[in-house]
């Protein structure tokens, strides 16, 4: 497997969006489930959604209650996350993971891992 990269964190103000994206050149996202993560300071790393051929658009967690929208974009290998009304407690830094072809809950299954991108929302 090739690495993954994400991209598109950054300084946001309380109550904006971003979209975070997350590619490789190693191989096709598209043959795997491709997860979305955040890990707050001193804090957990957590699973916020996944998505795959067989799953659609999964969401886990506080991804359940609206603000979150994964998606794909197989011409250009990407994977996306987007997040709507961004508060303070959303700062973390946020990594795409692989696993096989079903999307997995436990981090354990995620193998492929890419460096994170850092977001801070602060006014």
């Amino acid at each position: 497997q090739g690495r993954l990269v994400e991209s598109g964190g950054g300084l946001v103000q309380p109550g904006g969006s971003l979209r975070l994206s997350c590619t490789s050149s190693g191989f096709s996202l598209n043959d795997y489930a491709i997860a979305w993560f955040r890990q707050a300071p001193g804090l957990e790393r957590e699973v916020l959604s996944c998505i795959s051929r067989g799953d659609g658009a999964l969401y886990y967690g506080d991804a359940k209650k609206g603000r979150f929208t994964i998606s794909a974009d197989n011409a250009e290998n990407t994977v996306y996350l987007q997040i709507n009304s961004l508060q303070p407690e959303d700062t973390a830094v946020y990594y795409c993971a692989a696993t096989t072809v079903l999307c997995a809950y436990g981090i354990s299954w995620y193998k492929n891992w890419g460096q994170g991108t850092q977001v801070i929302v602060s006014s």
